[in-house]
């Protein structure tokens, strides 16, 4: 059996939605061949129903009770219960190929989502990507489930209409033409209909996102009683996807009574013509009944054939919606091809001389934290910077010759507002790493953080909301910073790992961080004296990003030029403003 999920999905086309409904169909032939194969003889079974029946009734009324009609009748007997074989297996292919396809659009999405950074959302609204997700893969596995249906379902118009054809010219033209008919009558509202989902799926995504944005920012706005105008925000949106929701389904309703109306004229119309060539007795009353049973089973082809028109319609519109997503390029391009560093090699931002060596603690201090918060960000090449001057090498070989995977891997970054992922404790905390116990207990203590795995009541195997919800922003900094340690990266960067906790935990971190990195090379953006008396050395940038003047800590708190100063300006500011644990 085919396993899921698929290993590394990777589309080749991604031009139109329609070309990347076919690649999707093209991951799957097996399926999606077994799954049209039963289709097809499940309906071409149900079409030898009518034909037996009209066959034994006109057997009966010719020569009796012979065995023409036990044959006509065992004949019923083996459509039926090939319907039922092949129905039931059919429907697990039908189930599985929907599965497929909605599953390897999930994973290409999540794929993206967790590889592109910022850009994402700097192109698409978090509601974008959510519903995509939740909504537009599952419809697009929908066209892979009706597609045996569909085509099982033509198959069998087919068969009917040669049959008719053969044995009233009259009836079986009226049954040919009646479902290219109805094809063209829909073909008519598709165009509308699309346009209209469209608009629905675009104005529901803002919905998602204005939802998303105020349940992140709940806390803030209870702080500024700004609870209501967010209220009405999103009482007005919803109206307006209601409104949307409203004008699909009135177009949709009409395809639903067409479902309904369009088959009942049609099986009049067969009913009225057949009893008359009935009557005039250009047909018998076998052929009667088969051309009723007939036009009754091909209201099903009629059926099937609105869904596919709304369920192709819908992936269509979901398939474009998802293409926006996959199409979003990762503002750091992945163009270099040396797979090793070095874990003795010096790191250096040349734009700002900032200089990170072998096993030492390194910080940088600006009197603008953004300013040093930036030096770090671009040392960890989360962005490209055309700028030809911001140039930051690994034993003087550029980053962007190196390729990701192997940057990532000697290069981490730990942002104070890095994020927890719902989990475990030792989920969030090993990360992908593999850790044992000993190491996560380490990383605990290093990071002052043994008071979250106290509050909670399973240990490691206690859960985390998402986002961390049920810690202080202090604990949510620690746990952040004890993930971090855990990477066990060869050069370690952290911006501000204490801002949010107070002075007798940030003392505790500032002994352990030198033992915790066990002589790996660390560098961080700070402004307390507690981290920074236990620098190795420290840059003191201006607000050019330039290194203006480094030393000790002693050495800078003594010296009296201007590098000096401002440093010291910065330490005392820092001094003058206390931290206690953010909740």
């Amino acid at each position: 059996m085919w396993t899921l999920p698929e290993a590394h999905p990777q589309p080749q086309h991604l031009s139109t939605p329609w070309r990347y409904l076919i690649w999707l169909a093209k991951r799957q032939p097996g399926v999606l061949t077994i799954a049209l194969l039963c289709g097809i003889i499940t309906f071409v079974a149900q079409a030898v129903t009518p034909y037996a029946g009209g066959r034994a009734i006109d057997s009966g009324l010719n020569l009796g009770v012979t065995s023409d009609i036990l044959l006509w009748a065992g004949a019923m007997f083996a459509a039926t219960l090939i319907q039922v074989v092949f129905g039931a297996i059919g429907h697990r292919y039908d189930t599985y190929s929907w599965i497929r396809a909605a599953l390897t659009t999930s994973q290409l999405l999540g794929k993206k989502v967790s590889h592109s950074g910022d850009a994402i959302r700097e192109e698409l609204p978090t509601g974008e990507v959510v519903a995509s997700v939740a909504t537009d893969a599952h419809r697009i596995g929908d066209l892979y489930f009706q597609a045996a249906q569909f085509v099982g379902s033509m198959a069998a118009y087919v068969v009917v209409g040669a049959v008719m054809l053969s044995t009233s010219p009259r009836l079986g033209l009226i049954i040919a033409l009646g479902l290219p008919a109805v094809a063209l009558v829909l073909a008519f509202l598709v165009k509308p209909l699309q346009k209209r989902q469209e608009q629905q799926r675009e104005v529901t995504g803002r919905l998602t996102s204005l939802g998303s944005d105020t349940v992140s920012g709940l806390r803030i706005l209870r702080g500024i009683g700004g609870e209501s105008v967010f209220t009405g925000q999103y009482r007005k949106q919803s109206q307006t996807v209601r409104q949307a929701g409203n004008r699909v389904a009135s177009l949709q309703s009409t395809m639903d009574g067409l479902q309904v109306l369009l088959p009942g004229i049609f099986v009049a119309i067969v009913l009225w013509v057949g009893a008359t060539e009935a009557v005039k007795g250009n047909i018998t009353a076998g052929q009667l009944v088969t051309f009723y049973g007939y036009a009754t089973f091909l209201t099903r082809p009629m059926h099937h054939l609105i869904m596919a028109v709304q369920v192709a319609t819908r992936s269509q519109v979901g398939a474009s919606k998802v293409l926006k997503v996959l199409r979003v390029t990762h503002n750091v391009r992945d163009t270099g091809t040396r797979t090793h560093i070095d874990d003795n090699a010096v790191f250096l931002d040349h734009t700002s001389r900032v200089s990170l060596h072998p096993g030492k603690l390194t910080a940088v201090v600006c009197e603008d934290p953004d300013v040093s918060a930036q030096i770090l960000t671009r040392m960890a090449r989360l962005n490209d910077d055309t700028d030809a001057n911001h140039l930051v090498t690994l034993a003087d070989t550029p980053v962007q010759e190196f390729t990701k995977a192997t940057l990532r891997d000697a290069v981490v970054l730990g942002d104070p507002h890095a994020h927890i992922f719902a989990g475990t404790l030792r989920e969030t905390l090993r990360g992908k790493h593999e850790r044992n116990d000993a190491d996560i207990h380490a990383a605990i203590v290093s990071a002052a953080c043994e008071d979250v795995l106290e509050s909670v009541p399973d240990g490691l195997e206690s859960p985390l909301p998402e986002k961390g919800r049920s810690l202080s922003g202090g604990q949510r900094q620690r746990v952040a910073l004890a993930r971090a340690l855990l990477t066990r990266a060869p050069r370690l960067l952290l911006i501000e790992p204490t801002s949010a906790v107070d002075a007798h935990t940030e003392a505790r971190i500032a002994a352990r961080l030198a033992d915790a990195r066990g002589g790996r090379a660390t560098l961080l953006t700070t402004a307390s004296p507690l981290l920074l008396d236990f620098m190795d050395i420290i840059h003191v940038v201006d607000q050019q990003g330039q290194v203006i003047r480094s030393g000790s800590h002693h050495d800078l708190m003594t010296a009296t030029d201007d590098g000096a100063r401002s440093y010291q300006r910065t330490v005392h500011r820092e001094l003058d403003s206390p931290v206690t644990d953010q909740v």
